[in-house]
């Protein structure tokens, strides 16, 4: 019974490894058997709307007035362009090549996926439930969700300690923090933005204590990739009664700690604007030309580990590395106690840079790595930063570390949880499941069950 079973799977993974590869074959072949030689020659008029496209955009960002509106008015016009020339050529091909590359996408990720393959879980901790929970709830976080899920009555009903933050005036959340802790708290928990989550984090680290994440913020890229319940920020207060404990990274940036990201360069210039909460688009707007060109800001330098990043616009450190090689999974984290920062830094200088950006697997603009330590410098004696989105001023250089497994999350036992992130799509290893699936079958060792 169980070879035949085993027969089967083996079956299946060949046969979408075949489908993955026939598809591609045929999506590549059907612009020169479909259209002729006008099909083949449409092709690179689509690459070069792309590549017009992105240079359109870097121009609406580093220009100003009428050059501005002229870039926006190509940005808008150029793929429609390309889509015109492409229908009047017969559109039919192209959605159908289209449908090939998704077919061929899909057979890929799912010859890759039935080998057996599974990213690395956080390892869970059955621990008892608080007796003194302390909570932080910011009542203009996401919108006013604190007041609409009714999260300071319900925190109230299992035993919290609330304290509602006063939107009208700033307050310490970290010195509020600590007064819980002296005043005997035996978890943490905030319902706001990812920075307040940063502060109180730190804070419970510090002291050994679990730290609870209430989804209450805008993005919650945080609660995000703990696999928290983003629509319902009150499920997260089940883990005050049935919850258990994860163990993850923290970073820091100097003695400033974030759950997420530290940003230098233009972002970290942008957030400082005083109109940016209200409106982030037009601040970004306002002061990008400068930024971009280089009229404005410092030079920055990074040294992650041993690598020298050099004269970037724009350098993200991130608790834990971001995926980049995956529009499914772009801006998730596969893991939160990797202990290793992520680097991305992107110099973009031309439009001919912002087209290769788009355009090239390997485009020289953007650099991607992991490190340890990250040391960011300029020339500059102070370096505006945007840490989990807070606007920050810091001296530099500024020495960006990680802590391992230094926070304990306590999240609800059931929860949606992190979608599982699609494999990557190795042609390579297609090819060889499809020639030969019980000599590759096996999971590869740099994988964990």
């Amino acid at each position: 019974m169980a070879s035949a079973m085993s027969d089967r799977y083996h079956r299946r993974q060949r046969w979408a490894a075949r489908g993955a590869l026939a598809a591609v074959a045929l999506a590549a072949l059907l612009p020169l058997v479909s259209g002729g030689l006008r099909g083949v020659l449409l092709l690179p008029v689509g690459i070069a709307g792309l590549a017009l496209t992105a240079a359109a955009l870097w121009w609406v960002l580093s220009r100003r007035g009428p050059a501005r509106m002229a870039a926006a008015t190509l940005a808008a016009v150029t793929p429609v362009a390309v889509i015109t020339l492409f229908a009047i050529a017969d559109l039919l091909w192209v959605v159908v090549s289209a449908l090939l590359w998704c077919l061929a996408v899909w057979s890929g990720r799912y010859a890759l996926r039935s080998t057996g393959l599974r990213p690395v879980r956080v390892r869970e901790y059955r621990t008892p439930p608080p007796r003194r929970p302390f909570l932080l709830l910011n009542p203009r976080s996401g919108g006013g969700k604190v007041e609409k899920f009714a999260l300071q009555e319900k925190a109230e009903a299992l035993g919290a300690r609330v304290v509602l933050l006063d939107p009208e005036r700033h307050q310490d959340v970290t010195a509020l923090a600590r007064a819980a802790v002296a005043d005997g708290a035996d978890l943490l928990g905030v319902a706001g933005g990812d920075g307040t989550q940063a502060l109180v984090a730190a804070v419970a680290a510090e002291h050994g204590l679990p730290f609870l994440v209430i989804s209450a913020g805008t993005r919650n890229h945080f609660a995000m990739d703990l696999g928290l319940d983003r629509d319902d920020p009150s499920t997260c207060l089940d883990a005050l009664t049935d919850g258990v404990e994860v163990r993850v990274d923290l970073g820091f940036a100097d003695d400033h700690p974030f759950v997420n990201n530290a940003s230098f360069g233009v972002y970290g210039a942008v957030v400082q604007s005083p109109g940016y909460r209200d409106d982030k688009v037009g601040a970004a707007l306002e002061r990008l030309p400068e930024l971009l060109t280089r009229q404005t800001g410092p030079r920055l330098t990074a040294r992650a580990d041993g690598t020298t990043i050099a004269d970037p616009q724009a350098i993200l450190v991130s608790n834990n590395p971001y995926r980049m090689d995956d529009p499914f999974g772009f801006g998730r984290r596969e893991r939160l106690d990797s202990g290793t920062l992520g680097v991305l830094a992107v110099r973009v200088d031309s439009a001919v840079d912002a087209a290769e950006l788009l355009l090239s697997p390997r485009p020289e603009g953007l650099t991607v790595l992991t490190a340890q330590h990250v040391v960011v410098q300029g020339d500059e004696p102070q370096l505006d930063v945007g840490l989990d989105g807070e606007a920050l001023t810091l001296t530099a250089p500024v020495h960006c570390r990680i802590a391992r497994r230094a926070l304990r999350v306590r999240v609800p036992r059931d929860r949606p949880g992190v979608p599982e992130a699609p494999p990557r799509l190795d042609w390579r290893r297609l090819r060889k499941l499809a020639a030969d699936v019980g000599r590759t079958a096996a999971p590869s060792r740099s994988w964990r069950p």
